[in-house]
């Protein structure tokens, strides 16, 4: 059943951001097309105590929030946060997808020049500033890296000029930051791991590995997000930087956002039938052999799918998509996301086995424990801690005896469990990790 075309999934979070340019070069996190402030900025508005930048390298501040984003927003309240949107971790191709990114960045540059702001309020737990750098994605050459990453470093500077902020900490999550990096005065370099590039679906493996291999050479602290993870960037490090093993970081929670009573969400099927459900990326890493099999296995079950859906796995998707016991309901906002989580009867995690998988760490995974209902999940590393209390599953009959057990808890016993999943996650709130962090830092 399809409430969305799958020919053209439902695109979300596409908000017009500042790019930097002579004219307007910092953008207010808040600023969109209908409240544009061309005054400039009032030194005078800015805090008079001194406190470090904090120079972050990351994923597009208005996507769907990561793991760096998470971290981030608590630690605006003690730095001058600079945010860099996305620089791209391959090079695009001529398909839907990227053209329609192109298109997107585009129309960003084209509107930079009619948009500036002020500095934030330091009180707000957003960036200072946004910045979206105009340059190549992941150069090749060493001539197109060089000219690529002082291009960026130009930008960067403009903009920590006109913020007065000099010699940043910077943070980065993308590889591909090591070109801008060198030409850039700074106090220290956080390289924030959480993928393994290597083995990542939509990436440049060997170009990426190449920036790769030299941050993790000049980083002074690195952070990994999952213990596989760490021990995989320990191998890759010079001789020189065994003594300074990546430190592990788990992901963490918005616990309160989760686990607080949500309203259902009125497209959850409502047939008397219960519902397994999944959120998050409809990618190369989903097993969709295991769910066909599952699926029209346990046809008293709908199953629901929420996410992008990435093009290289759109023909495994749709005709799974058609059977008469799935719903697919497209992109959601995160802030949605509870009122479906805590609705259905179990939350599903059928990842395959892959070298990507063994290096992840959903997030989804302390989401899915904090709204409260039963998780399946196939075997992978980042569910170990919690294997006491997820059900793994990585057969069909396994994952159709797990689903008949959910269908038989009484009221008293999914109650229970409720409270016994979030009690795992109730003390790893994203503030909590990102307050380790300052520590780190601090220790620098």
């Amino acid at each position: 059943m399809l409430p969305h075309k799958l020919t053209s999934p439902t695109k979300h979070n596409s908000n017009i951001i500042s790019s930097l340019d002579r004219r307007s070069p910092i953008e207010h996190p808040n600023t969109r097309n209908s409240s544009i402030d061309h005054s400039p900025i009032n030194p005078a508005s800015r805090n008079k105590i001194p406190r470090d930048t904090l120079l972050v390298f990351g994923e597009d501040w208005h996507g769907l929030p990561s793991s760096t984003q998470h971290l981030i927003k608590p630690l605006c309240q003690q730095y001058t946060v600079i945010w860099v949107n996305s620089i791209g971790l391959r090079q695009p191709r001529l398909n839907t997808h990227d053209i329609q990114r192109i298109i997107r960045k585009l129309r960003q540059f084209m509107l930079c020049n009619k948009q500036t702001a002020t500095p934030k309020n330091s009180a707000c737990a957003e960036p200072s500033a946004l910045l979206n750098l105009k340059t190549f994605p992941a150069p090749k050459s060493r001539l197109m890296r060089k000219l690529c990453g002082k291009l960026m470093a130009k930008q960067i500077q403009h903009a920590l000029n006109k913020l007065d902020c000099q010699r940043p900490i910077i943070w980065t999550s993308l590889p591909t930051a090591i070109d801008a990096i060198k030409y850039l005065a700074h106090k220290a370099t956080i390289y924030y791991c959480c993928d393994d590039f290597t083995s990542l679906a939509g990436v440049d493996h060997s170009t990426v590995g190449i920036h790769e291999k030299e941050l993790l050479d000049c980083a002074d602290l690195i952070i990994a997000s999952q213990h596989q993870l760490a021990q995989n960037l320990s191998l890759r490090l010079a001789p020189l930087h065994q003594k300074e093993t990546p430190k592990v970081l788990p992901h963490g929670v918005d616990y309160v956002h989760f686990s607080q009573i949500a309203n259902i969400a009125p497209d959850l099927p409502n047939n008397n039938k219960p519902t397994a459900g999944f959120y998050g990326s409809i990618a190369s890493w989903i097993d969709f052999s295991l769910l066909e099999s599952v699926i029209t296995h346990n046809p008293n079950w709908n199953f629901v799918f929420i996410g992008h859906i990435e093009a290289s796995v759109m023909a495994k998707f749709l005709p799974l998509s058609q059977l008469d016991n799935v719903y697919y309901l497209g992109p959601k906002e995160h802030y949605q996301l509870p009122q479906y989580s805590q609705h259905w009867q179990a939350s599903l995690l059928p990842f395959r086995h892959c070298d990507q998988i063994s290096n992840c760490n959903p997030l989804k995974l302390r989401e899915y424990l904090a709204a409260g209902s039963p998780i399946i999940s196939s075997d992978f590393p980042a569910v170990n801690e919690y294997k006491k209390i997820i059900n793994i599953a990585n057969t069909q009959e396994q994952f159709s005896h797990y689903l008949n057990s959910i269908n038989m808890l009484s009221n008293s016993q999914k109650i229970v469990l409720k409270k016994e999943q979030q009690a795992l996650v109730k003390n790893h709130s994203w503030q909590a990790r990102s307050q380790q962090i300052k520590l780190w830092i601090d220790q620098l």
